[in-house]
Parts: C-alpha cells; structure tokens; sequence
C-alpha cells in the first residue's frame, strides 16, 4: 500500500480517510438521555391530545412534562415538536408601534385592579358583554360577570363580587388604608357618577388609562385575547346561562393551572400562594431562570 501510495505521490492519510467506518451513524456525544426521542415525542403527543388550554407553546409544554417528572431540556422539546410539526404557528403581532416604557406589573397582590368588557355573541340573547376584574400582580382573575347591557351598574357587579370575595363584604370603606386602585379605559359606564361614587364607597382609588393608551390597561386586554382564543373563538353558546357555566369553568382553570411567562410558567394562583408564603429565594429563582 505504502508503494502504492508513492507511485500515486499521495500521503498514507489518503487510504486512511477512505476506509469504512464501523456503524452507519456516529452516534450522539455526551450521556445518553434516559428517555429516547421516540419516548419522548410520544409523552408530547399524549398531552397535546387533551391539553388544559389550545395552542400551548414549546416551553409550556416542556413545563407541563417538567411537572410530570420528565426532565428534558427545552431545546431538544422544541427540536421533536418542530420535526412533527406540533409548533405553533406564529401570530402576527398587530397594533400601532407606540413604545410603552413604562411598569404596570406590581410587587405586590391588591395593589393595581383593573375591569373592562368584551363583546360575545350568544344564539339567544345576541350580543352580550363579559366583564371581568383582574389584578396586574399575578393576572389572576378576581371576578366576572356577564350581561346583555353593559351599562354603569353591570360594571360594578364584577368589582363588588370582587371585593366580596377577597375581603368578606362590601360595606362602606372596607378598602380605606390598603391602597387598592381600579384602573379602567375611558368607557363612559366608569367614568358615571354613579360608578364612581360606589369606589369611593368602597375605598377603592380610581386610576384611569391614558387616552389611547391600551398599553395602560395591557393586563387585562391580554387576558381578552387568551379569552378569544381559548373560548370565544371555539365554542358557540346558546344561551347566556350557558355561557356562564362554561366561562366560569375556563376562569377556574386559568386562575389554576394557566401558566405565565412572567411569572416563571406558573398559574397565577400558585404564584399568588408562593408569595403569601413569603418564599423570596423560590421566587428570585424563578427569574434568574426563566428571565
């Protein structure tokens, strides 16, 4: 061979490089995963089957598996659900390109409120309103009500139920001292005279969005847009009562297991819990590893 080599004036490296290699594929460097990618596809699947909520995302599903006990990495998640095209598609981001600099998440829960409604269409009763409160701590959803009119009074439904819920009545002053403020578009059933004497009633500051300004009120449109997607855009209701039971289930199944990003893919129930537990390590890691 080496005379060979020379006579064709080439390096013994060239025979070298052509010799066969043993096994058709190289296999993959470092441990081997205790969980193939056959395993683990088919645990991904298993949950897409019957998800808690539509159209959940890599991470969350990597999450959901987490909490099952199967530790897999995120990459390698994202990596099977692409190759079987489980991904979502991307939504287009829409809106104008205003910048919003500014923090409406707070530190703390009862602290920022915030009500608006959303339109729904029922068989019966046509167009009807969803009226929810939610609090910009946690994006828990505090209370809701549904209506055929929204007008001031069907507006102070939610927050009074609100208020009822989490501190034991709504008698006069009850928030006085706990620095709780309602934050609000500049829907005229807010701004009534009416509606506005029952925050000062009920000791409740009153913080309205900048004018054109959603940004303001971000939490809870977020929220109206999880409420399209998850229920307005996949299911239709016959009657008002209907819609009330199968909001209210979904509201509880939010509130329970609907994970946030902001909140290190947890519910806001759990979050809500971690802080009352006063468990500050728990939560700093949560943003040193989710960001």
């Amino acid at each position: 061979m080496q005379q060979i080599l020379s006579v064709a004036e080439l390096s013994s490296s060239a025979w070298y490089d052509k010799r066969p290699r043993k096994g058709s594929q190289r296999s993959k460097p470092g441990p081997r995963p205790y969980l193939s990618d056959d395993e683990v596809l088919s645990e991904i699947k298993a949950y897409l089957r019957s998800p808690y909520f539509n159209s959940e995302g890599y991470i969350k599903v990597h999450a959901r598996l987490k909490r099952k006990g199967i530790r897999v990495g995120k990459n390698r998640v994202y990596k099977l659900m692409q190759e079987a095209n489980l991904l979502n598609e991307t939504i287009r981001k829409t809106g104008s390109g205003r910048i919003h600099d500014g923090s409406i998440i707070t530190e703390r829960p009862n602290t920022l409120w915030a009500t608006d409604g959303k339109e729904f269409w029922t068989e019966q009763e046509g167009k009807c309103h969803f009226i929810g409160v939610i609090d910009h701590f946690d994006d828990q959803i505090m209370s809701f009500h549904l209506c055929k009119k929204f007008d001031r009074y069907a507006a102070m439904e939610p927050l009074r139920e609100a208020i009822k819920n989490e501190f034991g009545s709504v008698d006069k002053g009850v928030c006085n001292g706990m620095g709780i403020a309602l934050r609000s578009d500049h829907g005229s059933q807010f701004y009534s005279r009416e509606y506005q004497k029952e925050l000062r009633y009920l000791g409740i500051d009153y913080s309205p969005a900048f004018v054109r300004s959603p940004e303001c009120n971000g939490i809870i449109e977020r929220f109206h847009r999880t409420l399209n997607e998850q229920i307005f855009h996949q299911k239709r209701f016959k009657s008002l009562e209907q819609a009330e039971m199968e909001i209210g289930i979904f509201i509880k199944a939010y509130n329970e297991k609907w994970l946030l990003h902001r909140l290190g893919l947890r519910s806001p129930i759990e979050y809500r819990e971690a802080y009352m537990k006063q468990d500050v390590n728990e939560l700093s890691n949560i943003f040193v590893d989710y960001g």
